[in-house]
């Protein structure tokens, strides 16, 4: 099955690379001093379309059968999964319909738009929105591309670790961001293959620590979310989900942070290493320096997630 998984991803790779540019890994002095580790930040923030979704979303389009480009495809989603799935209709050719919450601020519904993809606009919040596109899947025979709870989903973000094999000589430790988990759980899954003594570590804000929680738990569970900077890892996981059992297999350890760290990440990063960066991608940044100590000596890896943050929370941050 691990075997079976490698080829998966190595077969995600050829399909999505004339589509998903690889993105650097670049060694951070100012982190590597602070902590007397060796950091590198793995720049999904340069990705196609701001983060690493597009990775997923375009492993997905591109196993689709022609009956099924056709039909066309569904998705929900105000942030990057959605930006990404809208951004390879455009590109690919294929008829799909992004489903967003009534409530959508017109900033993100101009965003899509502007890939001349059809909106559909549903429900007060995401999990109505995403309920209301599963139930339009149904009806209209569409495809339906999920942001993480599906097999190519977790395969093309896991190229993510594929690149990083051949980036670097030595892992130690990854850190990661997670919200429902197909970014973390495709990157576990493959690097733990080829070395289980790197340590896997995922990052979640204490507002929202959805998969932490479940993981304790045993179980995924449901609980309240509050507001959080780091919205594109904020709430719940999808029952059944298999990003949960591969997590529980693969991912070592979590680290849980305040919104005040988040805030003090995303601020470094604009100030010491010149990049702009969001809620979720800060994350990885904020577990660093509030575990710093422990990784003395060590190659760190900082998955940074995405760039895409609006202007009026960047002004709050600053």
């Amino acid at each position: 099955m691990k075997v079976d998984f490698l080829e998966t991803v190595r077969k995600a790779q050829e399909r999505i690379r004339d589509i998903v540019r690889e993105t650097p890994l670049e060694y951070s002095n100012y982190l590597s001093d602070l902590s007397g580790a060796s950091v590198y930040l793995k720049l999904e923030n340069t990705q196609v379309t701001g983060s690493f979704k597009i990775r997923g979303a375009a492993n997905v389009l591109l196993s689709l059968s022609d009956e099924q480009k056709k039909r066309g495809v569904v998705a929900a989603s105000s942030g990057n999964h959605g930006v990404a799935v809208a951004y390879l209709l455009d590109k690919l050719r294929i008829a799909g319909t992004i489903c967003l919450p009534e409530n959508v601020s017109e900033a993100k519904a101009d965003a899509l738009r502007s890939y001349g993809v059809a909106l559909s606009f549903h429900g007060k919040d995401v999990v109505q929105t995403e309920q209301f596109a599963r139930k339009v899947a149904g009806e209209k025979q569409l495809t339906l591309i999920p942001p993480y709870n599906h097999p190519e989903i977790i395969a093309g973000q896991a190229t993510i670790a594929h690149e990083l094999q051949h980036q670097v000589e030595r892992m130690d430790a990854v850190l990661a961001p997670v919200g429902g988990g197909g970014l973390i759980a495709g990157i576990a899954a493959y690097l733990k293959f080829l070395n289980k003594r790197i340590k896997i570590i995922g990052c979640q804000p204490q507002n929202s620590p959805v998969m932490f929680e479940s993981l304790r738990a045993g179980r995924i569970v449901e609980m309240d979310s509050q507001p959080t900077i780091s919205d594109g890892t904020a709430g719940g996981i999808d029952k059944g989900s298999i990003t949960f059992g591969m997590c529980q297999e693969h991912v070592d350890e979590f680290v849980i942070v305040t919104e005040e760290e988040i805030i003090a990440a995303i601020r470094l990063m604009l100030d010491k290493e010149n990049m702009l960066v969001e809620g979720a991608a800060a994350l990885s940044v904020a577990a660093l320096l509030q575990t710093n100590s422990r990784f003395r000596s060590k190659n760190i890896i900082l998955i940074i997630s995405g760039k895409r943050i609006s202007l009026e929370k960047l002004r709050q941050i600053l």
